[in-house]
């Protein structure tokens, strides 16, 4: 709160722009081989250049030794606290594929997975399905119906789809619902568990919907079960061009970075496919239309959920010959690139480690250090920071905050 009456009193206009370039779950670990690192295993002439005239650190999402879900880590780096502005995946996932999501309503994210005959997850994503999959899963769930709630179903991508629960009959829905995905493989799927009194009866609700839909898709495969993830309500953020004074755009692929950037307030700019190449064509043609993007790069955590390091390595490399070396060209005045997250491929998970952070301005007092990893950024002068003080840094370096006090 305190940071953004700050923001809202110390802003003032300008011509500059801000690139805010994230490859989410950026963060690794070092393999045994060579301890490197996937970023430092990568090639990345551009970015390694771009370093040597940089200010690099590590960024803390939400606190030390805390992993953070997508959803709090992106809110952090557009500069909200996680821990005072809650949000569950479900929202962002509707919001990410244009559900009209009302202040009543309770979505959830959902993942498709798959279950031994014991009812053991075998496979958190069954497979990763085809979206065309899932959309004919969806078509299935949409035939259960629920006392006193209209339902909705809806595809994401791949395995990804959203539930909302909307109140037809004057009740008040309440979200404060545990995840029924117990996010390990050998174990059972869960069912939904209230957290507080009020959420007693839409949690059974909930578990009244989740075992029409199991039976639904027992004979499903790989798709033969489903979990439920980030059960809640819209909570009426406050909005980034407010705070920050900013005419932001989205440009992301995928739809819950799509949903978060709605949230708290961004223009999502349409794309004309989901290669990065798409996200190039996007930022160009927007350029001239808004002062800070949001660009995001979604394959580099998938790969390192998948536990592979050499396609991560790839993705990042494929970032330096695209989307750094564009971006350059359109000299924007602020550069930041970071990550949302760390995701090891080592861990297939999301972890608690600090992410490597550039920021690159006209401004800086370069550190001098002509590589852009986790090692160098450690002995950068940003130090270890949180990243909801990226926003901050963006709008100093470009001048675009006034001085405070006299």
């Amino acid at each position: 709160m305190a940071q953004f009456q700050l923001m809202r009193g110390l802003r003032i206009s300008a011509r500059t722009k801000i690139v805010h370039l994230v490859m989410d779950g950026l963060g690794g670990l070092p393999r045994e081989s060579d301890g490197l690192t996937e970023l430092e295993a990568a090639h990345t002439p551009n970015l390694d250049a771009l370093a040597a005239h940089s200010q690099l650190g590590l960024a803390v999402p939400v606190a030390h030794g805390i992993t953070p879900g997508s959803g709090p880590a992106h809110l952090s780096l557009f500069g909200y606290d996680p821990l005072v502005y809650d949000i569950g995946r479900g929202v962002l996932e509707a919001l990410g594929i244009d559900f009209d999501l009302q202040p009543e309503d309770v979505a959830a994210r959902g993942n498709f997975c798959t279950v031994d005959d014991e009812g053991l997850i075998t496979d958190r994503r069954a497979g990763r399905i085809a979206t065309e999959v899932s959309r004919k899963l969806v078509a299935l769930l949409r035939e259960i119906e629920l006392p006193g709630v209209r339902t909705f179903v809806e595809a994401v991508k791949e395995y990804l789809f959203v539930l909302v629960l909307r109140p037809t009959e004057g009740q008040t829905l309440h979200a404060n619902i545990a995840d029924t995905d117990p996010q390990r493989l050998g174990v059972p799927p869960l069912m939904a568990e209230a957290q507080d009194e009020a959420s007693q009866e839409t949690a059974a609700l909930v578990n009244r919907w989740i075992a029409a839909a199991r039976e639904i898709l027992a004979d499903h495969s790989p798709a033969n079960c489903l979990n439920l993830r980030g059960l809640a309500k819209d909570p009426g953020l406050p909005k980034f061009p407010e705070i920050f004074g900013l005419h932001a755009a989205a440009i992301a692929a995928y739809p819950m970075y799509r949903g978060v950037a709605r949230l708290v307030g961004m223009d999502v700019v349409t794309l004309p496919g989901e290669a990065l190449e798409d996200e190039l064509q996007a930022l160009r043609h927007h350029w001239g239309t808004y002062d800070y993007f949001f660009v995001h790069v979604k394959k580099t955590d998938s790969a390192g959920e998948d536990g592979d390091f050499e396609r991560k390595a790839e993705v990042i490399e494929h970032v330096d010959q695209t989307l750094v070396p564009g971006i350059l060209d359109l000299k924007p005045d602020v550069l930041i690139v970071t990550g949302d997250h760390s995701t090891p491929s080592a861990l297939r998970s999301h972890s608690w480690h600090p992410v490597p952070t550039l920021l690159w301005s006209p401004f800086c007092r370069p550190d001098g250090v002509a590589q852009f990893g986790e090692r160098a950024c450690g002995r950068g002068s940003l130090g270890v920071f949180h990243a909801s003080d990226e926003m901050s840094l963006a709008m100093g370096f470009a001048q675009r905050l006034a001085k405070y006090g006299a």
